[in-house]
């Protein structure tokens, strides 16, 4: 049997954590759990991350670059109306598909929210540099017009909330959305 090098190490924690936060949220989810899922000792998971906060916020980073990665293949090759058409597509289906990048980004912005309550910034000031790369992400391929990216980033909030609340394809909720952006099925379905 071949051992994983440290980094690959490293990287089936983060790819664990997400699953784990996703489904459990910050407070919710123990690295004892993280740890299983990898197949490591606690003790382990702590040499490769500080603590538990490091190891969210590696899952937080993580999501966010896959999301940015998704519009950037989405976008290429496009601008403006087609570029928004195809990001809103690819994102919505992604999430439906595989809900955890959903689910990760309503617990990093209740984490984040959480945490600024508490006076820890550190969440939110990692949170907020990764959405806002984020944010860039969209602006240019969408004509780099501040009202197109706020509309743009603001329908994706509402994509996210009627899916994390259940609504179906077909409810009423849907239908302010262009079709490219109505989801298909059910989330997690």
């Amino acid at each position: 049997m071949v051992r994983m090098s440290a980094e690959e190490r490293r990287e089936s924690v983060v790819r664990a954590a997400l699953q784990e936060f996703a489904r459990g949220g910050y407070n919710g989810t123990s690295t004892d759990a993280i740890a299983k899922r990898v197949g490591v000792s606690q003790p382990y998971l702590f040499r490769l991350f500080p603590d538990k906060k490091a190891i969210f916020l590696a899952a937080v980073e993580r999501c966010i670059a896959e999301m940015k990665g998704l519009f950037e293949k989405a976008a290429e090759g496009l601008e403006g109306e087609e570029a928004q058409h195809a990001m809103a597509r690819a994102y919505t289906e992604a999430v439906v598909e595989e809900p955890q990048w959903l689910l990760m980004q309503m617990h990093a912005f209740a984490a984040v929210a959480t945490a600024e309550e508490s006076g820890d910034h550190e969440f939110g000031a990692v949170v907020r540099a990764n959405w806002e790369d984020l944010w860039d992400t969209v602006h240019i391929p969408l004509g780099a017009e501040i009202d197109e990216t706020t509309a743009f980033m603001a329908y994706g909030m509402l994509i996210n909330c009627l899916l994390a609340m259940g609504f179906p394809p077909e409810h009423r909720l849907w239908e302010g959305l262009n079709a490219s952006a109505r989801a298909t099925r059910p989330f997690g379905n």
